[in-house]
């Protein structure tokens, strides 16, 4: 997973943020605006040139699957991304000669670099479903909680790459778009937790719901498998203060805003250049400094233990 800002070839998965990106494949040329992400196919050769300048975004590379629509289950035929708006490009080829043509080959996990006199870009027609293609974030239509408790992220998974274990992926591509939030008498904002995926997001504009200040468009977080957290203290503080209040049960929206998350059973190691980058951010632990306890023990009454259903005991905690 990389976090882009540069003048150079984009690989594999983009998502743009700035200007246009005008994506040459093999298949044809694909123009993609800000709020758009481009899935390229392995084996492909493709070119990236950026007309409006210079562009930011975020890539993810993955081994071993391809992305794929998530089963919809109980949601039935409609709902998330729909398979139409999906958009791969017009055939179109270029026959020219082109002198020291550089093309970058990634194999084995290192680069290595060809020269040749004419256009990779020479294929007349395409057919089959082994291509690349885009898809506008905006049309996304999301999943929400209508009632109480906060629906897992998976809801909003947009593709995902699935292993040979039902339920966990090699990667899922999940995102945070504008929407209502209507839940009762719930803490709204994502809960507290741990679990067996590793998660990377990243900040596409606006502010991310459970990170009120120091996550900025154009940068990301890492939480690895089991590594706990959640909201900082002031998107806390200020939820749990409309809880019990009038507030409490008023539908509200979440709107300028689009985030997204990188979700995978495995676990990433973080480079050298990461770890050292200058744009680390050293004190992202303070967030939560401050977090005070609001249980109530013996509200009900009772001081014995609670007992808990055998149904939660493997849930995520």
């Amino acid at each position: 997973m990389r976090l882009l800002q540069r003048r150079r070839r984009l690989p594999h998965r983009a998502t743009a943020r700035d200007p246009e990106l005008l994506i040459t494949t093999e298949c044809g040329k694909m123009l993609v605006p800000p709020g758009e992400i481009v899935v390229i196919p392995q084996g492909f050769r493709f070119a990236v040139d950026l007309p409006d300048g210079p562009s930011r975004g975020y890539v993810s590379e993955i081994f071993g699957a391809h992305f794929q629509l998530p089963d919809l289950g109980p949601i039935g035929a409609n709902g998330l991304a729909s398979a139409r708006d999906f958009l791969s490009p017009t055939a179109w080829y270029e026959q020219a000669h082109r002198p020291g043509y550089v093309i970058v080959q990634k194999y084995g996990g290192e680069l290595f670099t060809a020269t040749q006199d004419f256009s990779p870009f020479n294929v007349v027609a395409w057919h089959g479903n082994y291509v690349p293609y885009k898809y506008d974030l905006s049309k996304f239509c999301p999943f929400n909680t209508v009632l109480f408790d906060h629906a897992d992220p998976s809801v909003n998974t947009v593709l995902t790459a699935p292993t040979d274990k039902p339920g966990v992926a090699l990667l899922d591509f999940v995102i945070f778009p504008p929407r209502w939030l209507v839940a009762e008498n719930t803490f709204r904002p994502p809960y507290y937790h741990r679990n067996c995926m590793s998660e990377f997001m990243g900040l596409i504009y606006g502010v991310y719901e459970a990170k009120a200040d120091g996550f900025l468009p154009g940068g990301a977080s890492l939480h690895s498998c089991m590594t706990p957290h959640g909201p900082d203290t002031k998107t806390y503080e200020a939820t749990i203060s409309k809880l019990g209040g009038p507030e409490a049960n008023t539908p509200t929206r979440l709107s300028g805003t689009l985030a997204f998350m990188f979700e995978s059973a495995l676990i990433p190691r973080v480079c050298r250049w990461a770890l050292e980058s200058p744009s680390r951010d050293l004190d992202y632990y303070q967030c939560w400094i401050g977090l005070k306890s609001h249980f109530s023990h013996g509200k009900d009454g009772s001081d014995g233990p609670a007992t808990t259903s055998s149904d939660d005991k493997d849930g995520e905690k």
